[in-house]
């Protein structure tokens, strides 16, 4: 999937670093910035 600058990201759910299951939609109307990080010793 391609998502460009200004794109509506889908919705998803994924673990947080609390072992917490975190949904985008739970933001919906706030500011809301995603970073993501490869795995280490994954080619970028």
């Amino acid at each position: 999937m391609k998502i460009s600058v200004g794109d509506r990201a889908p919705d998803f759910t994924l673990q947080s670093h609390l072992d917490k299951e975190v949904t985008l939609s739970e933001y919906q109307g706030k500011t809301t910035v995603l970073v993501f990080f490869p795995q280490a010793f994954t080619p970028v």
